[in-house]
């Protein structure tokens, strides 16, 4: 149900309420509109998480909107809204934070949630933040696993610019793993992959990464 419908059918209830005498009709949209609250309080925190992204800056309210979006979704027993929720929990404590250890039982819960709710999109970011925190932890076999999964559910969805991100992060992984010439040829296929579904940011990102990647004395890497 969407956040429309939710709200249509509170309106449909308050009629049934007060014109048909339906008093339990109420407990009905009180839950509907629990359910447009969780929606907007993940909606604001992705605002906020993506104005961290452009300033570095935390805005406080952002853990407490995914956690109360988690928490109204679980009330309701919508699964999916909560492993979305929950994904986004650890990945404040993982990305603003730094704090693996308390990204973790989040992510968890969050793949759990997404697999059972058959939530694709957001099991793709699930595994792509877990092979995070495997490659942080030098678990690199895990690593490119996870982000493959991540990478074929994503292209299963249709999300181009999360596959795009992913070839990146598997190009770097390359390079860490001592293979230069396949993590340039990553670097390129999500280059393409991003050109194609106009995601401009990750086509910067690219760039970046080919500068990063370049090999050392080919005049293009960094100083």
């Amino acid at each position: 149900m969407t956040t429309a419908d939710r709200i249509e059918l509170a309106r449909e209830l308050y009629e049934q309420a007060v014109f048909g005498g339906d008093a339990d009709a109420l407990v009905t949209a009180d839950r509907a509109l629990d359910g447009v609250e969780a929606d907007l309080a993940l909606a604001r925190g992705r605002v906020l998480h993506a104005r961290y992204l452009a300033e570095e800056v935390e805005d406080p309210r952002e853990l407490e909107l995914f956690e109360r979006a988690a928490e109204l979704y679980r009330q309701l027993g919508d699964e999916r809204g909560e492993g979305e929720a929950q994904f986004w929990v650890g990945c404040l404590h993982q990305v603003i934070r730094g704090d693996g250890e308390a990204a973790a039982p989040a992510f968890a819960r969050a793949r759990e949630l997404a697999t059972r709710a058959g939530d694709k999109l957001t099991l793709s970011y699930v595994l792509r933040h877990l092979a995070f925190l495997d490659q942080a932890a030098g678990r690199f076999d895990a690593t490119r696993q996870l982000m493959e999964e991540s990478t074929r559910l994503r292209r299963e969805v249709g999300f181009l610019p999360g596959v795009a991100a992913n070839l990146l992060a598997l190009g770097y992984l390359a390079a860490e793993q001592g293979d230069p010439q396949r993590a340039l040829g990553l670097v390129d296929e999500a280059t393409q992959v991003a050109e194609a579904s106009s995601a401009h940011g990750i086509v910067r990102w690219a760039e970046e990464a080919r500068t990063d990647l370049a090999p050392a004395g080919d005049g293009a890497g960094r100083p």
